[in-house]
């Protein structure tokens, strides 16, 4: 398991590095409001800020044992699909809250559809449109992460 300070400050990093890099995507393509701007880096922050000690212990379990090149290998694997995730689940949370007031009462069989098919749609939108946010810096910085993990896995 990661130490507890190398969760929290690697998480805090992390999300500080997944928020910049949506940040200067969005200033790039001059997107929106600054409030909507805020409000998607706030999200990505706590999706980058949450998915980073999860990817870390799930990357040392991964590589616990085995040969030295699996470790980068493992740490590139789940930071990047629990950041991923994190991050598309925080986003289907929030697109889900906004169209709830439309859907049919909770738990009745047209809820559970309209549910459903929201989610779906929120983490198609996010794949498509949500995930160029991170690149260039993203990249960058998922790169340095895993030579970071691989270092400390020597």
């Amino acid at each position: 398991m990661p130490s507890t300070g190398a969760a929290v400050i690697g998480a805090l990093l992390w999300g500080m590095a997944m928020g910049a890099s949506a940040f200067l995507n969005l200033r790039l393509y001059e997107w929106e409001t600054s409030d909507r701007v805020r409000f998607v880096v706030l999200l990505y922050f706590m999706g980058g800020a949450l998915a980073f000690p999860v990817g870390l212990t799930f990357a040392r379990l991964v590589s616990r044992g085995r040969h030295w090149e699996t470790a980068p290998a493992a740490a590139f694997v789940c930071l990047l699909s629990a950041t991923l995730a994190f991050t598309g689940g925080l986003f289907a949370l929030q697109y889900r809250s906004y169209y709830a007031e439309w859907h049919a009462p909770a738990f009745t069989l047209t809820w559970a559809f309209e549910f459903a098919f929201t989610v779906l749609t929120a983490l198609y939108q996010f794949v498509v449109l949500g995930v160029r946010l991170y690149f260039p810096l993203g990249f960058a910085a998922l790169a340095a992460a895993t030579v970071w993990f691989a270092r400390q896995r020597r």
